[in-house]
């Protein structure tokens, strides 16, 4: 077994849940949503501000401002992805871009490689990650569909199905959540652990599956059993398949592409990256990263490493999502996908875990165990493997986050994370009672 020791770790020698019924704080009349069409990746198509007006012996009003964020927009896509089809119409702001990208001083790296880190764990703090950009397309068809509710499925600790519960109450959409979960825990109260905390404070509704149900009943067919419930109800869903993956999610990453093309025409040395590497866990984002890299002529090789079933499937799952845009390309040409599965999805080992906590104190960034984490491990695996293969590239990382599932796994890391002790204070100290304030 191969062990990546950046630095010698220093070993380290339930919530209960309660309901509340809370009545509602604003009225049945309240707008939904502010809706301004102005947008950061296009010129506005109309412009919203208000003008002042004056009258006969009044003073002039203040011009509004127009504000960004939360606001619906009209797309315009990239010129070099114009023949792409369908493109979309709208698009909601929902995170924070762009979002930075700066030299990652990653130990141990192959004669002159070079890696840059492209920062999406900081496209938000509830919706922080890819899934943000993906659920800005998706949500804005939503509300153009008119849907009152949002359904969406994932594991029990899915970042997409958090930064879905936050967006949709944000737009003042209910949402319903499907979460995968073991067997012997799937009648249990879930917890208030990681995302599963977020999204129970904004109020999502939560429906738990067995693995074993999801496996033979299937994502697709759970969504739609949900679906059909609702609608029963009077309710108009809208349903996100798992990580917000189909065609028009995969608008998200191309639109990443246009904006890390921006932001390396914007720098203050020049740069061009070899390789963009990724972490791929339902195949939205690696498909709009390799297509968006092959239209523009960005021409950086996307690497994905999966950390769920195998190359060959999200090969297929990203074709079926690059047909459906009718981009006329193999996904085996333009992105190259390795297995980091593991021990299995969102299951690490101790090395794993290790490498996370010391990628953290040689370099300050945290890295989630379930993507990011195995991600990197991987490609710095590789690169210990076969240096030659990755010598004197220019790498970037997309770092898609998920901080909050590294809340469950506090009891496998707490082995390996820093040391701690009670302060030694001599003596001799002067001690006066009252002499610390505390507030």
């Amino acid at each position: 077994m191969l062990c990546y020791s950046f630095l010698n770790p220093t070993p380290l020698s339930t919530t209960p849940f309660i309901t509340i019924n809370i009545k509602k704080f604003f009225s049945d009349k309240q707008p939904r949503f502010q809706q301004i069409a102005h947008s950061s990746y296009s010129p506005a198509a109309t412009d919203y501000s208000t003008k002042s007006s004056i009258s006969m012996g009044s003073a002039p009003k203040t011009q509004d401002p127009t504000f960004e964020f939360l606001a619906k927009k009209p797309y315009v896509p990239p010129s070099w992805a114009v023949q792409l089809s369908p493109v979309p119409s709208h698009i909601f702001s929902l995170g924070h871009f762009p979002t930075p990208i700066h030299k990652w001083n990653l130990p141990n790296l192959p004669k002159n490689t070079e890696v840059y880190l492209k920062r999406d764990d900081l496209s938000g703090m509830q919706l922080s990650g890819n899934k943000v950009r993906k659920l800005e397309f998706l949500l804005a068809d939503a509300v153009a569909q008119g849907a009152d509710c949002i359904v969406t499925i994932g594991g029990i600790q899915s970042n997409h199905c958090r930064a879905t519960a936050v967006a949709a109450r944000y737009l003042n959409l209910d949402c319903y959540l499907i979460l995968r979960t073991s067997k012997v825990l799937v009648d249990k109260d879930p917890g208030l652990t990681g995302n599963l905390l977020v999204e129970r404070l904004v109020g999502a509704h939560i429906d738990l599956v067995s693995k074993e149900e999801y496996a033979s009943v299937g994502s697709v067919a759970l969504t739609d059993l949900l679906k059909e419930k609702l609608l029963s109800e009077g309710r108009k869903p809208y349903v996100i398949p798992v990580g917000g993956s189909n065609s028009l999610g995969t608008w998200g990453y191309i639109e990443a592409i246009r904006e890390i093309k921006n932001q390396l025409q914007e720098g203050s040395r020049e740069v061009a990256f070899d390789d963009i590497v990724v972490a791929c866990g339902s195949g939205g984002t690696i498909a709009g990263l390799s297509v968006g890299s092959w239209l523009s002529n960005l021409g950086s090789k996307v690497h994905a490493y999966c950390v769920c079933d195998d190359p060959e499937y999200f090969y297929e799952y990203a074709q079926g999502l690059l047909d459906g845009l009718q981009a006329g390309v193999s996904s085996r040409d333009i992105v190259n996908i390795h297995n980091a599965k593991g021990l299995g999805y969102a299951m690490n080992t101790a090395e794993e875990l290790t490498f996370v906590k010391e990628i953290a104190q040689a370099t300050g960034v945290i890295l989630d165990p379930v993507y990011s984490g195995k991600a990197a491990y991987g490609m710095m695996r590789d690169m210990a493997e076969n240096p030659g293969r990755w010598e004197g590239r220019k790498v970037l990382f997309i770092h898609t986050g998920g901080l909050l599932g590294l809340f469950d796994k506090t009891e496998q890391i707490a082995s390996v994370v820093g040391s701690w002790r009670r302060m030694d204070i001599h003596e001799s100290v002067p001690r006066k009672e009252g002499t610390g304030k505390m507030f």
